[in-house]
């Protein structure tokens, strides 16, 4: 510690202990024990304390103030908790008798049975408690205590105190904790109600992947089995979900906590199923054989008492059991460990079933069946949930009648008057996943055969949609129309079906949208479609506005009042001049100056860096793609240049891209500089391999660098095209490394010293004098 912060540490320490003084934030403590933490590393915390007893002072006072804020108290706590971490320091810091009393946080209290179990416990598992040291026994025996109490704080105090030990400890003594205490855990398990019960999982997970355990798992897994049978609803899911993550787990218990997921599922189904016949869900979609859905899931299962009870104990009961159990198969759906045979037919007819119970279109089999469709007709929580989990299982192997039984399902969904704006852009997103999933044939050049026909009815719905009143759905019908462009927009089916919808021309309209955020996505929809041939209005109106999207474009850069549609032309123009798009390559370099005086001139700083992407784009074009760096590639030789250095040079100049990266490293907006100094680096490399192949350089013996403030923002009148010698004059006179490296450093790093620190504390106490608190 240096001597200017040895200095300041008393009168802060007396701040913090002193309840009339105001408290620092979280913040500023939470950095200090950073910096105690830096300070601990590099030298021993013993000597630390001998050094200042102002820090015990500190540890002593706090557990004898009643009315300490609790920010400090915790503070005080992990910093003991910090300095106990070195043995000598802790034998120094057990000398207070009431340390024990105060250090009730559960990872103090790891920390020092922790400590305290080195030496011989450590190596090898001691079953008898007698043998361990005596404050390693003083805690356990608080341990046992408080998991034998009847108030629930003090149980979950003592279960996040062993979920802590067997989380952060993996040596053998943990092992002969379990065998000591997990009598008393599995005495938990037989109360009603379960007490504690997140904080019960939490440890039965924890134990059960701690590598530590050997002869005592079998203990554990039937511990797990009686807990997945008593658990209620709200918090066996969590454990089901955790056991079936394990990697190694009897497959009995991996079986019996999949039947405890899909419980809730079950419920659902058994409720809903169609009659007469087999019990099934049956989907039918148009100019499809109807396909019957049997559940599966359901053979061998009962009904849970405590599942039923939570879907009809309320509506908010029973809509977070199914979001929670969804959200657990969507979560496990992608693991290798899932169970196997995973049961896709069966889910995905339970996920219909919910979103027909929410849309009111479920047929009820029993009483449970008709309260389920009252308590959710309308929830758009569930909904959401569905679609989510009806999306992921896009995913898995489904025969193609399912597929468009599925897609069925979710038109309707799209086309539903009673659908919120945020189901609708689950459904979209859903939809979009089971276009990609769809069975490709070789006839159908990318597309299902069933797919054409689907297309057609999908876009008389986004036709519909996008004239909806609600801005919401604007915009989530334009973003699906982006997706469904970019990804199939050269396929025929695809094209013909667009064309023949009045999307296209929607789009369009959409750019002058009174909400910037449908602007925005109208501007990269059109965008897209133009990329693809598709952007042209039918109608006679728009017959001027078919010739030029670009002008539009245009006009929105420079006249709209909002940055996100100024933010989208700019990376609609980017992917054009990459993707040499026909309106671009008519005129490239007058393209590229055009939008580059914009972009240079706007507002936005992400305008600004959008144009300077679009910049290096261009940058690359002409003089060639940037070097691989990689010290495995093979070297091969280098491929000569489009056009000589010379000439490329003046193109450049000509756009006046240096005019707008020199300008650009003055840029009060950090991002915009750093953008710029990566062009001006990758300029330089491509000039150095220009040399490598033995062109000349420009003539810049005679040229005298111009004045920095051209580019600083000190003149501001049109300026005449660069010539080429300036600029590589300019770019040599660049320490563009350095001025990386201190673009890259945080805004606060000149300020951000424990000194700084520790000023701005006591500054907010009043003991600083004049102008000694930094403040910044």
């Amino acid at each position: 510690m240096d001597l200017e912060c040895s200095r300041l540490l008393p009168a802060l320490c007396a701040v913090l202990v002193d309840p009339r003084q105001p408290v620092a934030d979280d913040t500023c403590l939470e950095k200090l024990l950073d910096w105690f933490k830096t300070v601990t590393e590099g030298e021993s915390s013993l000597l630390l304390l001998q050094e200042h007893p102002c820090l015990v002072e500190l540890l002593s006072h706090v557990l004898k103030l009643q009315d300490l804020s609790p920010g400090v108290l915790s503070f005080s706590l992990r910093l003991a908790g910090i300095f106990a971490a070195q043995e000598n320091c802790f034998q120094y810091l057990q000398g207070d008798s009431s340390l024990f009393v105060a250090s009730a946080a559960s990872q103090l209290l790891v920390h020092i049975l922790a400590l305290s179990m080195r030496g011989g416990a450590e190596e090898q598992p001691c079953l008898q408690g007698d043998d361990w040291p005596t404050c390693a026994q003083k805690i356990m025996g608080h341990v046992e205590e408080s998991l034998c109490s009847t108030a629930t704080p003090k149980v979950t105090q003592a279960l996040n105190v062993l979920t802590t030990t067997f989380g952060r400890c993996q040596s053998p003594w943990t092992e002969a904790l379990w065998v000591r205490l997990s009598a008393r855990v599995a005495c938990l398990i037989e109360r009603d109600p379960i007490p504690a019960a997140h904080s019960l999982v939490d440890l039965l997970l924890c134990v059960a992947r701690s590598p530590v355990f050997g002869s005592s798992n079998g203990n554990l897994w039937e511990m797990v089995a009686q807990a997945l049978s008593c658990l209620g609803p709200t918090h066996v899911g969590p454990l089901a979900l955790g056991i079936l993550k394990l990697e190694h787990c009897p497959q009995a218990l991996r079986t019996q906590a999949f039947q405890v997921l899909l419980q809730p599922l079950a419920c659902v189904l058994k409720a809903t199923v169609q009659a007469p016949g087999p019990p099934g869900l049956l989907l039918r979609a148009k100019g499809t054989r109807a396909v019957a859905i049997t559940p599966g899931l359901l053979d061998g299962m009962a009904d849970d008492a405590m599942t039923v009870d939570a879907l009809l104990a309320s509506k908010s009961s029973c809509a977070g059991l199914l979001c929670r159990t969804l959200a657990h198969l969507e979560e496990l759906q992608p693991l290798p460990q899932r169970p196997s045979p995973w049961p896709q037919v069966p889910l995905l007819g339970a996920a219909v079933t919910v979103l027909r119970l929410c849309d009111g279109s479920a047929t009820p089999v029993s009483s449970v069946g008709g309260h389920l469709c009252r308590t959710l007709a309308g929830c758009v929580r569930v909904q959401r949930a569905a679609l989510d989990f009806l999306g992921m299982l896009s995913q898995g192997t489904s025969p193609q009648e399912l597929v468009m039984q599925v897609l069925a399902v979710l038109l309707e969904c799209l086309e539903s008057p009673g659908s919120s704006p945020t189901v609708l852009k689950k459904a979209f997103q859903a939809t979009f996943r089971w276009l990609l999933s769809s069975p490709k044939t070789p006839s159908c050049s990318g597309l299902g055969p069933h797919i054409p026909q689907f297309l057609r009815e999908l876009f008389l719905v986004l036709q519909k949609r996008l004239c909806s009143p609600c801005w919401e759905v604007r915009d989530s019908a334009l973003e699906f129309l982006t997706q469904l462009s970019r990804h199939w927009g050269g396929e025929a089916d695809f094209s013909c079906a667009l064309l023949a919808s009045e999307v296209p021309e929607l789009a369009w309209q959409l750019l002058q949208d009174p909400e910037s955020y449908v602007r925005a996505s109208a501007v990269t929809a059109t965008g897209q479609l133009s990329s693809r041939g598709l952007h042209a209005p039918t109608s006679p109106q728009h017959a001027v506005a078919r010739q030029s999207l670009l002008r539009e474009l245009l006009r929105i850069l420079s006249t709209d009042s909002e940055g996100f549609p100024r933010r989208a032309v700019m990376q609609v123009f980017t992917e054009w001049l990459r993707d040499g798009h026909a309106d671009v390559a008519r005129d490239t370099e007058q393209f590229v100056a055009t939008v580059l005086q914009l972009a240079s001139q706007d507002l936005d700083w992400e305008v600004r860096v959008q144009g300077l992407e679009l910049a290096l784009v261009f940058l690359g074009q002409t003089l060639g793609p940037p070097r691989t760096h990689c010290p495995y590639a093979v070297a091969l030789p280098e491929a000569a240049p489009a056009r000589p250095l010379t000439e490329a040079l003046r193109a450049l100049c000509h756009v006046r891209l240096f005019d707008f990266a020199f300008r650009a490293l003055f840029d009060c907006d950090r991002p915009v500089a750093q953008k710029s100094c990566d062009l001006l680096l990758f300029l330089r490399d491509k000039i150095a391999s220009y040399n490598s192949l033995g062109e000349a350089n420009p003539n810049t013996n005679s040229v005298e660098v111009s004045p920095w403030r051209r580019w600083a923002g000190e003149q501001t009148q049109p300026q005449e095209d660069q010539e080429p010698e300036a600029v590589l004059a300019m770019l040599r006179s660049l320490d563009l490394e350095g001025l990386q490296s201190t673009l890259a450093e945080s805004s606060d790093h000149v300020e951000k010293s424990p000194q700084s620190l520790l000023q701005d504390m006591l500054a907010t106490g009043g003991f600083l004098q004049g102008d000694e608190a930094d403040c910044y």
